[in-house]
């Protein structure tokens, strides 16, 4: 009878470490380098998380399970990152923001091994980028196009001339991106007039998404599930969930969640079925960004 008691109470401890464990796992905040000042977040492979750098352009690697993280990508002096994404290659597409840009690492070998010039970097802002088939679709926040990478030859680009978007000269247009899971239809949002814009990514011809609720303005990244399209709007700290309709012609605002501990969120992906956000803070004053603390947050919905 002790003998059954003693192995009852030690089967008992050992559940209970397992669960101390287990909800260990997967923390709620991840925390980048002081100074990171990160914009685009990735998903890798497994429970991998990739965040970019906007001065530097480095790349820091999270595993997500456990909250650790290191300098994946030291990059070469003049680069930055905006948006960013990976293939299932193991290959990360950077958007390169006012470099003008687009770069494209390898994640095993760490090393650069594509890099285009799309724009001069004075009448540019390359701000996303979605990949559909052997295509990568690169935003500029300054320009009516897309650029688009041939992804299996990496060996130039081509412009997308956007028919029918309406284009302001003087502001901050298209930013986040997504492609649907076929790759002929695009969605991009305008983030100063909450407009998301549908394009067909061959011809390049743009309508607008008729989406019932409110505008989606200050609209950043974008994460596609089916018909489920995650919003993160960025300086209201929310995140809205939008479904669309078949044909991604139609949509309806379904529902808004507002993270805790975010500061100015920008992009969201998505690892074993949870969503992170990272968190820009724009905002700080100049002298702050340095020293200042980032991190990505796990956002519960």
């Amino acid at each position: 009878m002790q003998r059954r008691l003693i192995a009852a109470l030690v089967a008992a401890a050992s559940l209970g470490g397992a669960s101390s464990a287990g909800a260990q796992a997967f923390p709620d905040r991840l925390d980048l380098p002081d100074g990171w000042q990160p914009e685009g977040i990735a998903a890798g492979r497994g429970t991998e998380l990739l965040v970019g750098s906007i001065p530097t352009g480095d790349i820091w690697r999270f595993d997500a399970r456990t909250g650790q993280g290191r300098r994946l990508i030291d990059a070469p002096d003049g680069s930055a990152a905006i948006g960013i994404k990976a293939d299932a290659d193991g290959r990360l597409f950077v958007a390169g923001g006012p470099t003008g840009r687009g770069f494209v690492y390898d994640l095993r070998t760490r090393r650069r091994i594509a890099s285009f010039q799309f724009a001069p970097n004075a009448t540019t802002f390359v701000n996303d980028v979605a990949l559909a088939g052997n295509r990568a679709y690169f935003t500029d926040s300054r320009r009516d196009v897309l650029y688009v990478v041939n992804t299996r030859r990496l060996g130039g680009f081509r412009e997308l001339r956007l028919r029918g978007f309406q284009l302001d000269p003087a502001g901050f247009n298209l930013n986040g991106i997504v492609a649907s899971p076929n790759g002929r239809t695009l969605l991009a949002i305008h983030s100063p007039t909450g407009v998301l814009w549908r394009i067909d990514a061959r011809t390049g011809r743009s309508t607008r998404v008729a989406v019932r609720g409110e505008a989606l303005t200050n609209g950043d990244g974008l994460l596609l599930s089916g018909r489920t399209l995650y919003v993160v709007r960025n300086r209201l700290n929310q995140v809205a969930v939008v479904r669309l309709r078949a044909g991604y012609r139609r949509g309806r605002l379904a529902s808004t969640i507002a993270p805790s501990d975010v500061d100015v969120p920008t992009t969201i992906a998505r690892v074993r079925g949870r969503l992170y956000v990272v968190n820009a803070r724009f905002g700080l004053a100049d002298d702050a960004t340095a020293t200042a603390d980032y991190w990505v947050t796990q956002v519960h919905r």
